[in-house]
């Protein structure tokens, strides 16, 4: 049996009804789905949350402090054997490394699922995992994308998905 993860990040938004139908319809048919922070507003964590089967959520820096007070700036899930961090390091910049996102969490991990940096990633480095899902929302420079991650049998796929500017 495998386990499909659907990862957002950077919504920007103040109501979980802005975010694209085909964003809120993926987090809510998966069987984890996770947001790498920057809500910006409870609303949109709430919809998340009220949406999906089973969620993770961690604050990004533009998150007010009611939202950051709700959920952790880190944390870990468990699922397959696989060991998946979630993160939203405010402090990445151009010259960003991801593996300087290790040490931020307790023990090792196999997977790490971040924000911030509106630049979706899949990348092993180390024999660790690296995905961005990119932001969810499209701007005048980049199309709004999602990270779904397939684990089957300990094995980890990515796969970024754009999608479609709505009608």
């Amino acid at each position: 049996m495998s386990t499909k993860i659907v990862v957002i990040s950077d919504t920007h938004l103040y109501q979980w009804d802005e975010v694209h139908p085909d964003i809120r319809r993926a987090a809510a048919e998966a069987d984890i789905a996770v947001h790498c922070g920057d809500f910006v507003r409870m609303d949109v964590l709430e919809g998340f949350r009220r949406e999906a089967k089973r969620s993770f959520a961690v604050h990004g820096n533009t998150d007010p402090v009611d939202l950051r007070n709700a959920i952790p700036y880190v944390d870990v899930i468990e699922s397959e054997g696989r060991r998946i961090g979630v993160i939203h390091p405010a402090w990445g910049g151009p010259e960003f490394e991801p593996e300087a996102l290790l040490p931020d969490f307790p023990g090792p991990v196999d997977v790490i699922l971040y924000g911030h940096l509106h630049i979706p990633m899949n990348e092993e480095r180390n024999g660790v995992l690296f995905v961005n899902p990119g932001q969810a929302y499209a701007s005048f420079r980049v199309p709004a994308t999602i990270a779904v991650l397939t684990l089957d049998e300990g094995e980890v796929s990515v796969e970024i998905r754009e999608v479609e500017a709505a009608h």
